[in-house]
């Protein structure tokens, strides 16, 4: 692409802008055509950020793959930062601006939302979700649904993934081992501080019922660590994690088992990767323990659909599990954020628009940000807080194309009425939700 190209590239996405975009870069949009739940909550948003750090961890970046395999592995303490949204007190005040970077790694950026900076908490106990971004992502990567979770009454920690951010991208074995490691080791750090007098949150986190969200290789991580172990071919991959160390998360092998965590009642996965790389098969993903919601792309060219993600769904056969598919989206369906205007630019050292990393080439980005909204928010109500309100959101026709919008000449719905639940009348378009219940 020559100079000019790049230039009329830029000059094209940014005159196609609603007017204001180039100045906020706003992560908590809400299209009139939004369906109910996507809505935020009552909670005013309060956002921090932590530190953490993962001691005695193998470091895999250490290790030579062409080399002989060392007696002893070698280790280090792992950094993990993390950003938590939660409720705030009603009359928060502070910054409602996050700093970040693009996927480009050196192109820093201002998003806008509704969290305040280091907000006084609410007080009350809330439930937790785990956020676990994509290789490479990073916390801010699915900011929208954080803090929109977090208004309906969460806590929400979303992890940077060390070796797997922007900024630190490195070898994809750390990213393979490391994954379900992380997500467990957040969730036991945060339910140590929450006994801790000294921590922010202290006696407002029940970790006794958390939640876990993961996208792309997030996805991957989530999977596992709702039971399903990876195949013995994954772990003997030549281009995977070195020294068979991806062992630690064989179907069926010691230390998986102990990685599965009882406080997780259920699980989202956005693009799941790794089943068309056959890194799991039908037996490893029976592990799977907990119901789980599935969220994906129909032409998902990353992860895969018929034999990548809608193949994981079919064949986690001991739980109850739901699939969303947006009709012709690829692997960014639902997940990432709207991409930042100073995204809109072709890069010579990643080789492409950066601006590809964030968007869909069917769908609006908002708009799939608000449906997902949507059905995380049943979803999470539904197992994790028992809110049998939320139910219905979840009982449709499996196209939404298929739902009949009817209604009574006293505006109740009428009994042919079967349109989505929560979606207004012609707007329940290019979806599909389906489920698959538990074998006997």
């Amino acid at each position: 692409m020559t100079s000019l190209q790049k230039v009329v590239c830029l000059t094209a996405l940014i005159g196609a802008l609603p007017v204001g975009a180039v100045a906020d870069n706003r992560i908590d949009g809400q299209r009139p055509d939004a369906p109910e739940l996507a809505a935020y909550g009552e909670h005013t948003i309060g956002v921090r950020t932590l530190e953490f750090t993962h001691a005695n961890q193998v470091e895999i970046l250490a290790l030579d793959p062409g080399a002989t395999k060392p007696l002893e592995l070698p280790r280090y303490d792992r950094p993990l930062t993390v950003e938590f949204w939660y409720p705030a007190q009603a009359d928060s005040q502070g910054s409602t601006t996050l700093q970040t970077y693009l996927r480009d790694g050196k192109t820093q950026v201002e998003l806008e939302g509704k969290a305040h900076r280091d907000a006084v908490p609410a007080g009350g106990a809330y439930p937790l979700v785990l956020i676990s971004h994509g290789y490479p992502g990073n916390r801010y990567l699915l900011a929208h649904l954080a803090e929109n979770l977090a208004s309906m009454g969460y806590v929400v920690a979303s992890i940077d993934h060390k070796d797997s951010t922007y900024r630190d991208k490195a070898a994809f074995g750390s990213t393979l081992v490391n994954r379900s490691l992380d997500q467990v080791f957040v969730l036991n750090e945060i339910e140590r501080l929450s006994k801790d007098d000294d921590f922010f949150l202290t006696g407002q986190v029940d970790t006794s019922s958390t939640g876990l969200v993961g996208y792309s290789m997030g996805g991957y991580g989530a999977v596992i660590t709702a039971g399903g172990g990876v195949t013995q071919q994954a772990v003997d991959l030549s281009w995977g994690a070195p020294h068979g160390t991806l062992g630690v998360h064989l179907a069926g092998s010691e230390s998986h088992g102990a990685l599965i965590d009882p406080r997780i009642k259920t699980a989202v996965a956005f693009a799941p990767w790794g089943r068309a790389r056959d890194f799991w098969d039908a037996d490893g993903l029976k592990g799977v323990q907990i119901p789980m919601l599935f969220v994906a792309g129909s032409q998902d060219d990353v992860s895969g659909y018929e034999d990548g993600v809608r193949k994981i769904w079919e064949e986690a056969s001991s739980v109850d599990r739901a699939l969303l598919t947006y009709e012709h989206a690829n692997h960014n369906a639902g997940a990432p954020m709207p991409a930042p205007v100073e995204s809109y630019k072709y890069d010579d050292d990643i080789g492409f628009n950066v601006s590809e990393h964030y968007i869909d080439a069917v769908w609006d980005s908002v708009r799939m940000n608000n449906v997902a909204q949507h059905f995380v928010t049943a979803w999470m109500g539904h197992y994790i807080k028992g809110e049998e309100d939320k139910a219905g959101y979840l009982d449709l026709v499996a196209s939404s194309n298929n739902g009949v919008w009817s209604k009574e000449e006293d505006g109740s719905f009428s009994s042919e009425h079967t349109y989505w639940k929560g979606f207004s009348d012609r707007t329940a378009k290019g979806l599909r939700f389906e489920w698959l219940k538990a074998s006997k």
